[in-house]
């Protein structure tokens, strides 16, 4: 099974894991398959979380990875973050590193600009 869908919309790569839950058992390899991407030359992600009903300390590590790859010439923004998963960004302060809208085209109009 693929750990990630990816589109693209108006030149910003649009990440959108595949499973409901972003745990030690997942974390590695959709960490692995955006790296993958970031190194291919995609620098402008906005990270779909709609399918994430469960995100950990190793899903949040995962997304720090991504963010350090992209590097200061990257950008990122996240999406569709709700429930346990907004939470969790919240409580960890992550919502002051990582962009969160509340909709795809709200994410991938404030990379596209």
């Amino acid at each position: 099974m693929e750990a990630l869908e990816v589109s693209r919309d108006r030149g910003v790569a649009v990440v959108t894991p595949t499973m409901k839950r972003l745990d030690a058992a997942a974390a590695p390899a959709f960490k692995q398959a955006v790296v993958e991407l970031v190194q291919a030359g995609e620098r402008r992600l906005v990270l779909d979380l709609h399918k994430v009903g469960f995100l950990d300390s190793s899903g949040l590590g995962a997304l720090v990875s991504i963010l350090k790859a992209a590097g200061s010439q990257g950008a990122i923004a996240v999406c569709n973050a709700e429930g346990a998963v907004l939470s969790l960004f919240k409580l960890t302060r992550m919502d002051k590193v990582f962009p969160i809208l509340a909709s795809r085209e709200e994410a991938v109009g404030r990379l596209a600009a």
